[in-house]
């Protein structure tokens, strides 16, 4: 892909000022570890970094900023825990780290849906590369996987048994089956090569660091509701979804991460409680006290109508359940886009 004004800007940097420091016994008991995470400058990617590097690790952040911005990750430039690496992972790496978190594609439809076949190839070529470094390292690698290879579900709540309903020639499938593959392929290392792999079903995760155009309801409607423009809900709004907060889920990631071998996943990620897409732009404008209105636009082919995790897996093997009340986190994340807007203005 073509390389934008910030990834010349970035590339051959190491970077940045002082996450949240960690205790130090990590290194002290010589547990320390160097960690690729691909897609690193993206939303969930740059609040994993800031949690390992917090506690005692070294990370190497590889991102061609396609979505991904330096903005996210620049309290890190100067680090000596953090390096910057420009790469698309449609191409080989060959890097030297002790295990692996792969983040990296685009997780928004309307940036996904850009460019199609580029995604497909991130997921798919990428989800290659990546495992054959993995095999190469003899180190854990976990996949980013997601909660749309369910599809529109049948099944409600998902659980992890469960083989999805995904329209493979829809605009969303060069999404959803690319993360399918992927998984695919993940399992098939994890038998034919032996290669230690973990595999993270996310479901809908919000909060601070959402680009401004990443197009999912929490960010739009609270940027819209700020801004005091009307909420543009897709359908009647009578879909539904479960809003996890960040900080949870990258708790969770890392326990999965750092679980027994014999937990290879898929393992569901998520916020066990359902809400209504209207019910959310209620919320939003209640608490922001603004004045937008709602309008209705008609639903996207293929967008889910139910969504909602069982989460039975991850309690069990990691001892995980998300700890942010909804009303919180929309809080913080409201909280980071109004600072941001007065940043631009």
């Amino acid at each position: 892909m073509p390389q934008t004004e910030d990834s010349t800007q970035l590339k051959g940097q190491t970077a940045l000022a002082t996450p949240t420091e960690g205790s130090g016994e990590e290194q002290a008991k010589g547990q320390a570890r160097r960690i690729l995470v691909t897609g690193g400058c993206g939303f969930i990617g740059s609040h994993l970094i800031d949690r390992l590097i917090g506690a005692g690790h070294r990370v190497l952040c590889v991102d061609n900023l396609v979505t991904g911005t330096k903005q996210n990750v620049e309290h890190l430039f100067g680090h000596p825990s953090f390096e910057y690496l420009y790469h698309d992972v449609t191409d080989p790496l060959d890097v030297e780290v002790d295990e692996i978190y792969h983040l990296a594609c685009p997780a928004s439809p309307v940036k996904y849906q850009i460019d199609p076949i580029q995604t497909m190839k991130t997921l798919v070529m990428g989800a290659i590369n990546i495992l054959d470094l993995a095999k190469r390292l003899d180190c854990k690698v976990l996949q980013a996987s997601t909660s749309e290879v369910y599809g529109d579900p049948e099944q409600h709540p998902q659980s992890e048994s469960y083989c999805g309903n995904v329209n493979p020639l829809g605009p969303r499938a060069c999404y959803d089956e690319g993360k399918r593959c992927a998984e695919t392929l993940f399992m098939d290392y994890h038998r034919q090569h032996g290669v230690q792999v973990k595999i993270a079903r996310i479901f809908n995760t919000y909060g601070p660091r959402m680009s401004f155009d990443d197009g999912r309801v929490v960010s739009s409607f609270v940027l819209q509701a700020l801004q005091k423009e009307d909420i543009t809900i897709f359908g009647d709004g009578s879909q539904t979804r479960s809003f996890c907060y960040v900080d949870d889920m990258v708790t969770a990631l890392v326990l999965l991460m750092e679980s027994e071998a014999s937990v290879a996943g898929p393992v569901n990620l998520g916020m066990p409680a359902e809400n209504t897409v209207a019910e959310l732009a209620q919320m939003i404008l209640t608490k922001l006290g603004s004045p937008s209105k709602l309008v209705f636009h008609p639903l996207p082919v293929d967008d889910p109508r139910k969504r909602l995790p069982d989460i039975s897996l991850a309690r069990q093997t990691l001892g995980w359940a998300p700890q942010v009340p909804l009303d919180l986190g929309l809080d913080r994340t409201a909280a980071f886009y109004r600072d941001r807007l007065t940043d631009v203005a």
